[in-house]
């Protein structure tokens, strides 16, 4: 059965017209006085979707429409505007200004391409970078897009592999590492996986400026279908990655690992437990430099682990219903679950029934 992208021009009526009303002057006040705040798309119980804006304190500062599901949200700190990117095979991005000043602006896929659900800005904030699907050749790209120019698309680059995910742009603000999860996908079969048996997941390196591939990573033969997913970056510039297995049900894989420039990629070995714990499924990944940790966490499995980054040991554990969204926040980390709740950094749980966060969260320091 075909599945329509999402038609454009409704979502330009749908997604301008909601979010203008939702930027009321109030929210805006709060949203400036506060040491940082958290981006997170949501669904909530109507059926309803959109972004919301989160307090340290757990507290829904704003919340925007979308006219279909999120996923992640970037921010470039030099002008002050986030992205929030579709849910893949979504057809569309916002980008928003904080402060209010601008009204927001519609990012749509061009032919032939979709989203991946994330993107990140160059360190001068004059490119956005977003992982894409060429679905007709099954191959992933980055599309570039110049945010001086109302984000217009100029161009792409390929990840040198297919199912491309989430990219980090690395410390010396040139080189992009690309998650490919390997994963084969067509929006005519909707989220349908085509390709379990032939899967390639890899790990690159690729120079944003010219396309070209730096490094590329591959997983043992024997763990094909190990998708990799989600990274982020520790103090030492370690990245850190999660993985969603595709394989038999009965494994226990090792879902987590570590990239190091010029080096092969290290799977973290852990407790038996804690492992079984994720069932098979690394959802979201966020390192706090500060601390010298990271946090994983499987809303499949309930639960989320903090590791040491310099021992690689875990720290501590949780469980937490549908716990997915996750990011720094002090000495520790705040995460947000499918069933409504918020839990800050101290422990303490914040619910808000009406919505069901969705996988990603986003601290954003002061941006006033």
């Amino acid at each position: 059965m075909r599945t329509p992208l999402i038609d454009r021009r409704d979502f330009l009526r749908a997604a301008g017209i909601g979010f203008v009303a939702a930027m009321a002057p109030s929210a805006w006040a709060k949203t400036l006085s506060t040491d940082a705040v958290f981006a997170t798309a949501f669904v909530k119980r109507d059926g309803s979707h959109g972004a919301a804006i989160l307090s340290e304190a757990g507290k829904v500062l704003h919340a925007i429409d979308l006219p279909a599901r999120g996923h992640d949200v970037t921010f470039d700190p030099v002008s002050k505007r986030s992205v929030v990117f579709a849910r893949q095979p979504g057809t569309f991005a916002v980008v928003f200004d904080h402060t209010g000043r601008d009204e927001p602006l519609t990012i749509a896929s061009v032919s032939g391409r979709h989203f991946f659900g994330h993107g990140v800005f160059s360190t001068d904030g004059a490119l956005l970078y977003a992982t894409e699907n060429d679905f007709d050749n099954a191959a992933g790209v980055v599309g570039v897009y110049d945010a001086r120019a109302k984000f217009k698309r100029i161009g792409e680059f390929p990840t040198y592999g297919m199912g491309s995910h989430e990219l980090l742009l690395l410390g010396d603000g040139r080189t992009i590492a690309v998650a490919n999860g390997g994963i084969e996908t067509h929006p005519d079969y909707g989220r349908a996986e085509l390709n379990i048996a032939t899967m390639k997941p890899s790990y690159v390196l690729v120079d944003r400026l010219t396309g070209d591939l730096i490094e590329k990573h591959e997983l043992p033969p024997e763990l094909h279908q190990l998708s990799i997913r989600h990274m982020d970056a520790d103090k030492s510039g370690t990245i850190w990655f999660g993985c969603q297995y595709r394989g038999p049900r009965t494994d226990r894989p090792l879902l987590v690992g570590r990239a190091a420039r010029g080096k092969d990629l290290q799977l973290l070995d852990m407790p038996q437990d804690v492992l079984s714990g994720f069932r098979n499924y690394i959802g979201s990944v966020a390192a706090n430099p500060a601390a010298g940790t990271v946090a994983v966490s499987s809303p499949e499995g309930n639960s989320l682990a903090v590791i040491d980054t310099a021992s690689g040991r875990i720290v501590a554990t949780s469980a937490l219903a549908e716990v997915c969204g996750v990011a720094p926040d002090k000495t520790s980390f705040m995460a947000t679950t499918g069933t409504g709740e918020i839990v800050e950094a101290g422990g303490a749980i914040r619910s808000e029934p009406d919505y069901v966060w969705d996988n990603h969260m986003l601290r954003i320091e002061r941006v006033g």
